[in-house]
């Protein structure tokens, strides 16, 4: 079986969120209808970034495959593909970039 390929427009990306916490900094066990989706992961594609209207060149993201993002809460378009659930966003909804 072939892996799919996805490759963002312009100014999307392409984000595998970080897995949920099973237990907290205490070591209590949470369920699975607690957890709270992480907002932060990393970037796996980016678009090519977006057009200027005036002079039809593409301005490029600030953002790379690679990096690690934190992103707003309702942020991207969930997707599943080959058995990865990720995230499909602009990169308005990013908020910060982990150093």
């Amino acid at each position: 079986m072939s892996k799919t390929i996805v490759r963002p427009l312009h100014d999307k990306i392409l984000v595998k969120r970080d897995e949920a916490l099973s237990k907290t900094d205490s070591g209590i066990f949470l369920p699975e209808s607690s957890k709270d989706k992480p907002k932060t992961g990393v970037i796996q594609a980016v678009g090519t970034g977006s057009l200027n209207t005036e002079t039809g060149e593409r301005i490029a993201l600030t953002v790379k495959k690679g990096d690690r993002v934190i992103f707003s809460s309702y942020a991207g378009t969930e997707v599943k593909l080959d058995g990865q659930e990720l995230l499909i966003m602009s990169e308005d909804d990013i908020l910060a970039v982990v150093d």
